[in-house]
């Protein structure tokens, strides 16, 4: 683990078993609010900034001494009178950088152990950065994958279009259920095969999720989409898929069985604490490549971590 290490601090984040539309059209001042709140502890990868490159755009940046090689067009006059020296007129322009959420709304994200479950994490997390991408001015999208389909919003920049998204993002959540499901794998999978017809270059890519299932689907999957593209992998987990509760006796239950667990055998407690560490260790050794980031929620904090 790299010590140094950035946090994003969540305000209002939601609780509980399922979200709502309500819900999460309210995200939209918080989520500016996240935003300008974060920018000056986190820097630049913190928000969702427009790329921003001197030249011959549309919109005024400042205007500073002519130096050698300006274009005399550039000139601005009213400036160079009155201070007698010639002064040009610098333009910011904006290159695009569209914005894509792949949400895993499926089965095993349906569990949580104290504020929230990780499909209200996930849910919670994907409108902010789908409201800061529109404050941002860029076009944002999305890939929601469920418990019976994946559905694909194409990039726009509208609020509308963000509230669309949304709507199908409270109605994926609020089907989620008890009862297992097998194909969850195979839903993620499409999802991904999705995401990649429909990104080209320079998109900005989160891919929001428990990464359960075959780390190698998602291994290969997401560096082919970091070749041309900023992929952000954001780990929602659970203090309880981190490590077993307490040493006692407890109930476990899927909704449809029962099973008696204690929690006091040491070589359970170890291997079962490693295999958390294994995965999250492996998606990280995944995001050292250059065009990819870590980041890790829990379900019990309101703080989004990465390291820098």
């Amino acid at each position: 683990m790299p010590a140094n290490r950035a946090t994003f601090q969540i305000t209002s984040a939601l609780t509980g078993a399922y979200v709502d539309l309500q819900q999460l059209l309210g995200l939209r001042h918080s989520a500016y609010k996240d935003l300008t709140n974060n920018s000056n502890a986190v820097g630049h990868q913190s928000g969702l900034k427009i790329s921003k490159t001197r030249g011959r755009g549309v919109d005024f940046a400042e205007v500073r001494q002519y130096q050698p090689g300006d274009d005399a067009r550039m000139i601005d006059w009213r400036v160079t009178a009155r201070k007698n020296k010639p002064h040009t007129k610098i333009f910011r322009e904006e290159r695009e950088r569209p914005v894509l959420i792949f949400v895993d709304q499926s089965q095993q994200m349906f569990f949580g152990s104290q504020l929230r479950l990780k499909s209200v994490a996930a849910a919670d997390i994907t409108a902010r950065i789908a409201w800061q991408t529109l404050a941002a001015g860029d076009r944002v999208g999305a890939v929601i994958v469920d418990n019976h389909s994946q559905h694909l919003f194409r990039p726009y920049r509208s609020s509308r279009a963000v509230g669309r998204l949304l709507n199908q993002l409270a109605i994926s959540n609020q089907s989620l259920t008890r009862h297992p499901d097998k194909l969850s794998s195979s839903r993620q999978l499409a999802g991904l095969q999705q995401l990649q017809r429909l990104t080209h270059n320079r998109f900005r890519i989160f891919v929001v999720s428990d990464f359960a299932g075959e780390l190698e689907m998602w291994r290969n999957h997401l560096q082919r989409l970091a070749r041309n593209n900023q992929v952000d992998v954001i780990q929602i987990y659970d203090p309880l898929d981190k490590a077993l509760p307490p040493t006692g006796h407890y109930v476990v239950t899927d909704g449809q069985q029962r099973v008696n667990f204690f929690s006091g055998n040491p070589r359970v407690r170890e291997n079962y604490a490693q295999q958390f560490k294994y995965r999250r260790d492996a998606l990280q050794d995944m995001c050292r490549h250059p065009s990819m980031h870590y980041r890790a929620l829990s379900t019990h904090s309101d703080t989004l971590a990465w390291d820098l």
